[in-house]
């Protein structure tokens, strides 16, 4: 049996998340003793500086017994992420209008006061 034949008679169900320069991949694979598993693969892209591109993946191997405890501390951390920042998205990639709060530039120095900044002293370095 060719490599190829093995691939495709080990994957039984896939799904796919795609997810900006992310996609998840979510397969459902089969051990040599016929039992299954599950593999969940990020794939992101990267462009090179002469236009051309190459993926980079990181692969998660999860089996049965490990399924139940996963699950639950993937809802605990989940939930917690949910219930600590909401649903709203507050980053500079995913909102072009993004400001940080804590980023100074000359149209917000007016609330800043003189005591949050450090004196550095560049002799030292």
């Amino acid at each position: 049996m060719s490599n190829n034949e093995m691939m495709e008679k080990e994957e039984i169900f896939s799904k796919v998340l795609r997810a900006g320069r992310r996609t998840y991949f979510f397969d459902v694979r089969a051990t040599k003793a016929g039992d299954y598993y599950l593999t969940i693969t990020e794939s992101k892209k990267f462009t090179n500086d002469d236009g051309s591109f190459h993926y980079k993946k990181h692969k998660i191997y999860l089996y049965k017994e490990d399924f139940s405890e996963f699950n639950n501390i993937l809802a605990e951390m989940t939930d917690y992420i949910i219930n600590e920042k909401g649903e709203e998205v507050i980053s500079e990639r995913h909102q072009k209008d993004y400001k940080r709060e804590d980023y100074v530039t000359e149209a917000n120095t007016e609330n800043v006061s003189p005591e949050s900044f450090t004196d550095v002293n560049f002799e030292d370095i």
